[in-house]
């Protein structure tokens, strides 16, 4: 068990360097259009995001309208099938419903200061864009959010809440109509009106300083659950486990124990229906380098280089690439990353609800699938799983699937 924490001299976490590069992965691929837009962040970023001011709002709006800190909770019935110790970070009890509402509301206080008129974001689940459209309530700014056309019809429980929000929600049918399409669609926007509008991005990914700035507003989960954990459990966990899309949520778990060499840390990938390509979204798993949208990473793509479309039950992991901070630890070798497939995923979905009466978002049933299989081999391990949102936007699915079976 980790018990007194061992901390690295020089952490992985001093990554990105001055050109957004993590290790060989990051930097900047945009038209000349964007450049300056994201110059202009960048600067933004660099005098605000850690400035006293900025960081005291952004902590006032955590505590007081986003709901933080999460509740670390201890699963026990979990604890006693698995044969494990197992804590669960509940990110699916802040404001609505997952840990999307950290970054929205850090880069709407952000988007502001740059005196932006105007919000626009891109969602696959929906949790982004619910999140962002009531970040942009909260703080008097219209939002525009684009989702693909098939992301629309599976998570229309989402879709009505932006609507409801205030936000005008975009169906984008070009493409793969998932997630990838619809940050395609909402690039396109930002470069019509750079000044004006501030894109919101709501991953882990693009270009910088984007990987960057997520990663910081999403640190808050990690720096919550280490001090919780040695609080609540006595020690540092032996694994932390978080599904990863984009990568989001994991980097916002993982980043605070990079650093605690005693402290493994697992992400898992959308396994889908197995290996094939077109059958999954395990782009660190089964993916080469190359560039999506604004950044060297790991993709999914053919051998000519053409990026394929995924498959995964989950609207929030079907994406054909990963964040560029995730691409190096995956080749550092500091992060092991692994898949579960749809199977897999909702099985974990339906034990967790039963046993622990927490129903977690299908992105989220992931990392329980891994987490249990790391159980299975580690006897008696503490396990933290990263409890990235709640699972009833998903209904509509678990209708067709989980609950067919059972009728």
């Amino acid at each position: 068990m980790s018990t007194s924490p061992q901390r690295s001299a020089v952490p992985p976490a001093a990554y990105p360097d001055a050109k957004g590069r993590f290790g060989t992965f990051g930097g900047r691929y945009v038209p000349e259009t964007l450049v300056a837009a994201l110059d202009r962040l960048q600067q933004g970023v660099e005098r605000h995001l850690h400035s006293a001011d900025f960081q005291a709002e952004f902590r006032q709006e955590l505590a007081t309208w986003v709901g933080r800190p999460t509740a670390l909770t201890r699963a026990g019935t979990l604890s006693r099938r698995w044969g494990a110790e197992v804590w669960l970070k509940r990110e699916d009890l802040a404001h609505t419903g997952a840990h999307k509402i950290n970054n929205a509301i850090g880069q709407t206080l952000l988007a502001k200061r740059l005196g932006a008129k105007r919000i626009i974001a891109e969602t696959g689940a929906g949790q982004h864009g619910v999140a962002s459209a009531a970040a942009a309530a909260r703080l008097g700014m219209p939002c525009v959010v684009y989702m693909g056309a098939i992301d629309v019809e599976r998570q229309a429980p989402n879709v009505g809440r932006m609507k409801l929000m205030g936000a005008t929600v975009v169906p984008v049918t070009s493409g793969d109509q998932t997630l990838r399409a619809a940050i395609d669609e909402a690039l396109r926007d930002w470069v019509s009106d750079p000044n004006g509008t501030y894109y919101s991005l709501g991953s882990a990914v693009g270009p910088h300083p984007y990987p960057y700035l997520v990663r910081e507003l999403q640190s808050v989960i990690g720096q919550e659950a280490r001090a919780q954990m040695l609080e609540r459990a006595g020690g540092l966990p032996d694994v932390a486990v978080a599904c990863v899309g984009g990568g989001s949520n994991a980097i916002g778990l993982f980043h605070p124990f990079l650093a605690d060499d005693g402290v493994r840390l697992l992400g898992i990938e959308a396994g889908g229906r197995g290996p094939g390509l077109g059958d999954n979204a395990a782009s660190l798993t089964f993916g080469t380098p190359g560039v999506l949208q604004g950044s060297y990473t790991l993709i999914l793509q053919d051998a000519f280089g053409q990026v394929r479309e995924t498959h995964s039950v989950s609207a929030g992991l079907d994406y054909s690439g990963v964040g560029p901070e995730h691409a190096y630890l995956h080749t550092s070798g500091r992060v092991t990353y692994e898949s579960a497939t749809d199977e897999e995923a909702l099985d974990a979905l339906t034990e967790c609800a039963e046993c622990e009466g927490i129903l977690p978002a299908i992105e989220t049933a992931h990392a329980f699938a891994g987490a249990r299989r790391f159980a299975r081999a580690h006897p008696g391990a503490r396990i933290l799983i990263g409890c990235s949102g709640r699972g009833d936007k998903d209904m509509p699915i678990l209708q067709r699937t989980v609950l067919a079976e059972r009728s």
